[in-house]
């Protein structure tokens, strides 16, 4: 391919396309805002939030969107400068995007045309970038690194070693679905035409990066909690996945060293709601977590005086963490069969029809912020308006259905080209990579926690573009003559 890409997306056809793209994004935001004047909150936007006044290196979350928002607040204290930020720079990624699957796979017209539809004509990604949340950013930064594997596969430059090490390291920061990422890069670079020095840099490089976060985050959380931990969060999460299995076990056996007395509070509560605790599934979401009488909240109440962490509960949460994550990993290991019916069953038909959870309705419904928030975003008060709380709950009522249609298709088409063997060296290559980080990421989404619709946006728009573009390849579209 003779064209260079700025060449290329400077092309007449494509600056059309880049036209319509910017305007369509400024006009859809500005309508947007109108009727949604404040940002949407919920409770982990506080907690980012507190991090990022109290200057915390660590906290319940990964501590990457806490600095982003000190970072942004040193330059405006506008809620709408953020969620605009947030919105414009998806934006920009998702041009980057569709650019580079135009130029290295040159699909018609009409895949063109609806990629770049759902891209950029798309009520959810406005949505997402409404919330004080790591979501949009992590989407921005997760398409921003699946498109430059693709480059890595095609159009492999040293620079892009360094880069990528750097995605990757900020992607950590915000959000550990990340976890895997670094595995998928792996393979990128094994594919990718360049040295084996390079490789082994690509691969290496980091990995450094990561493990250095990791050792910093421990020492951070020691000096917090008391305890050195990478997730303060992790524990909690084990326990509450556990805990889902557990009216249906009849033997729970001796509990960690130290469990003791968090055991004898699980006890207390599953012997009260017994035939109640029954009817809860991972798709209630953290149920264990968020439910006030659960034992995780209980234990955490009686032990640590929560009103008088000045943390606002980050050094409470991490202290009972370690106790919640050895006794999570004591029932799970004891009961495999029971967490596998239980857990991982439910939450893998979840992961189908994922759960709009939180988008399904404005600031969960409330008509008031926290104080906090109305400070940092120095708010007149802490009321919030918007056009309805309950109207985006309709306009993206289809989409975990969609999710579901487009991992169907996607699985069918990919079927169908590896019966046909397709020699498309290259396209291939990217294929089989965006097929192992759409797998990898089901099996991690299923594994790690209940499954929500909010973190499956990433895997939704490659299945939707892919799908596309091998079925277009496979002539599985019927294309009107100059498409």
């Amino acid at each position: 391919m003779s064209t260079t890409f700025p060449s290329f997306v400077l092309s007449r056809d494509n600056r059309i396309y880049l036209l319509v793209a910017a305007i369509g994004a400024i006009i859809q935001l500005i309508i947007f805002k109108l009727c949604y004047p404040f940002a949407d909150f919920f409770s982990d936007s506080y907690s980012y939030i507190f991090a990022a006044a109290a200057r915390l290196d660590v906290n319940i979350w990964p501590i990457g969107y806490s600095k982003f928002l000190w970072l942004f607040h040193q330059l405006t204290h506008s809620d709408t400068a953020v969620v605009a930020f947030q919105y414009l720079f998806g934006q920009l990624i998702a041009l980057y995007f569709f650019f580079t699957l135009l130029y290295f796979y040159t699909p018609g017209k009409q895949i063109s045309h609806i990629i770049f539809g759902s891209l950029f004509f798309n009520p959810l990604l406005l949505y997402l970038s409404n919330y004080i949340s790591s979501d949009a950013l992590f989407l921005a930064l997760s398409l921003l690194w699946a498109t430059q594997l693709l480059w890595m596969i095609h159009r492999p430059r040293p620079i892009q070693i360094f880069v990528h090490a750097l995605l990757i390291a900020a992607l950590f920061t915000i959000r550990y679905n990340a976890l895997f990422y670094p595995i998928i890069s792996a393979i990128a670079l094994l594919m990718s035409k360049r040295a084996v020095v390079w490789k082994l840099a690509g691969i290496g490089l980091p990995l450094v990066l990561i493990l250095l976060f990791i050792n910093y985050t421990k020492n951070s959380a020691y000096q917090l909690t008391g305890h050195r931990q990478f997730s303060i969060f992790g524990g909690w999460q084990m326990a509450n996945n556990a805990l889902y299995m557990y009216p249906y076990i009849t033997e729970e056996g001796t509990p960690p060293p130290g469990c003791q007395d968090f055991d004898q509070e699980v006890k207390r509560f599953f012997g009260k709601y017994h035939e109640k605790a029954k009817t809860i599934s991972p798709r209630d979401g953290a149920f264990y977590i968020k439910f006030p009488q659960a034992p995780l909240k209980q234990y955490l109440t009686n032990h640590f005086s929560v009103e008088e962490d000045a943390t606002h509960g980050v050094a409470a949460w991490g202290s009972v963490s370690p106790i919640y994550g050895r006794y999570g990993k004591f029932l799970i290991l004891r009961h495999p069969i029971a967490f596998s019916q239980h857990f991982l069953l439910p939450n893998a038909i979840n992961y189908c029809f994922p759960p709009l959870e939180k988008l399904e309705i404005y600031n969960l419904g409330n008509i008031e912020v926290y104080p906090l928030a109305a400070q940092w975003f120095h708010y007149r008060d802490t009321h919030v308006t918007a056009i309805s709380p309950n109207i985006q709950g309709a306009i993206l009522l289809l989409f975990p259905g969609i999710f579901f249609v487009l991992n169907i298709c996607f699985i069918w088409v990919l079927v169908i080209w590896i019966k046909n063997r397709q020699n498309e060296s290259l396209f291939n290559r990217s294929l089989l990579l965006v097929t192992l980080l759409l797998f990898t990421n089901a099996g991690f989404s299923i594994l790690a926690s209940p499954i929500v619709f909010r973190y499956q946006v990433f895997p939704m728009i490659l299945c939707l573009s892919f799908s596309l573009l091998i079925a277009e390849k496979l002539k599985l579209f019927s294309l009107s003559p100059g498409a």
